[in-house]
C-alpha cells in the first residue's frame, strides 16, 4: 500500500519535533530554556494576528505588547517566582473565562468588533499564563522531569483520545467546532493520560508526588488541554483557517501544535503547586 505524501511529511516533521523538544527540557540550562520558550511562544503570538482577525497594525501591536510583556516577565522573575502560584491561579481563571467562548460559538459566524478585541486579549493571556507555568515547572526540583511529565500527559491523552474515539465515538463532544471529537474519546484520553502519569512517575522517573495529586493534575490537564484544542479550533473555523501556520509541515504552526499544552500548562502547575504545598 502507497503511503500518501502527506503523512510521510507528518511523520518526519514528527521525527525532529519529538527529539528537539526532549532536548530543549533535559539538555538545556535554564537560560536557553526560558530563552526558547520565549521564540516559540513569539511565534505563537505572530500566528494569533491571523485567528484574531487583527488587521496588519493591530496585529503587529499585540506581537510588540507580548514581547514587551515576556521581555518584563523574564527581567522581574526573580521576583516573581515567589508569586508564581497565584500567578498561574489567575491564569486558570483566565482561562475559563476565556472558555465560555466555546458554548457561544455558532457555525459560520465570522469575526466581528467584539470578537477580535477578545481575541486581542486571549491571545496575551494565553501566551503569558503559558511562559509562567513552563518557566516556573522548569525550575523546580525535578523540574526537567516535572516539565517532560506535562508534556507525556498531553500526548497520552491526545493518543488515547483519537484511539478511542476512532473505535468507540458515537456522541459528539463539539460538532460544532470539532466533529471528529467525541465524548468516547474524552474517555480515553483520561484512561491513557492517567495511565501513563503514574507508570512514568513512579516506576520510571521516581518523582516525589502523592498518587492523589498525581491523579487530580492529570485529570485536570487532560480535560483542559481538550479545552485547549477547542479553543484554537473556534478561532481557525470563525476566520476560515485550516491551519494557524506552516512552521511545521504537515502540523501547522505552533497553535496547532501546542494548543492543549497552552491551555494544560498552567493548570498541571497550579495543580502541582496547591497540591505539593
Amino acid at each position: 500500500m502507497k503511503v500518501p505524501a502527506s503523512l510521510k511529511v507528518r511523520v518526519l516533521t514528527a521525527l525532529v519535533i519529538l527529539p528537539a523538544t526532549l532536548a530543549v527540557v533535559f539538555l538545556t540550562p535554564a537560560w536557553a530554556f526560558h530563552l526558547v520558550v520565549t521564540v516559540v511562544l513569539l511565534v505563537g503570538s505572530l500566528e494569533f494576528r491571523s485567528l484574531a482577525g487583527l488587521t496588519p497594525a493591530a496585529g503587529w501591536g499585540l506581537f510588540g505588547l507580548q514581547a514587551v510583556i515576556l521581555a518584563l516577565l523574564h527581567l522581574t522573575w526573580p521576583w516573581l517566582r515567589a508569586d508564581a502560584v497565584l500567578l498561574l491561579a489567575v491564569g486558570c481563571i483566565t482561562w475559563l473565562l476565556m472558555m465560555t467562548r466555546l458554548s457561544g460559538y455558532r457555525e459560520g459566524q465570522g469575526p466581528d468588533d467584539a470578537y477580535r478585541r477578545l481575541s486581542f486579549i486571549s491571545a496575551l493571556a494565553t501566551i503569558t499564563f503559558c511562559w509562567i507555568a513552563l518557566v516556573w515547572l522548569r525550575e523546580r526540583p525535578q523540574g526537567a522531569l516535572t516539565v517532560f511529565l506535562l508534556l507525556l500527559v498531553i500526548w497520552a491523552s491526545d493518543v488515547g483520545a483519537y484511539f478511542a474515539g476512532s473505535l468507540f465515538g458515537k456522541h459528539k463532544l463539539a460538532p460544532a467546532i470539532s466533529p471528529k471529537k467525541t465524548w468516547e474519546g474524552v474517555f480515553g484520553g483520561i484512561v491513557l493520560a492517567q495511565a501513563a502519569a503514574f507508570l512514568y512517575t513512579y516506576a520510571i522517573a521516581g518523582l516525589e508526588v502523592a498518587p492523589a495529586a498525581i491523579a487530580v493534575m492529570t485529570l485536570a490537564t487532560t480535560l483542559t488541554s481538550i479545552g485547549g484544542d477547542l479553543f484554537i479550533s473556534v478561532h481557525k473555523r470563525t476566520v476560515r483557517l485550516k491551519d494557524t501556520g506552516t512552521l511545521f509541515p504537515g502540523h501547522g504552526g505552533v497553535l496547532d501544535r501546542y494548543d492543549s499544552l497552552l491551555a494544560g500548562s498552567p493548570f498541571f502547575a497550579l495543580a502541582l503547586g496547591v497540591l505539593t504545598l
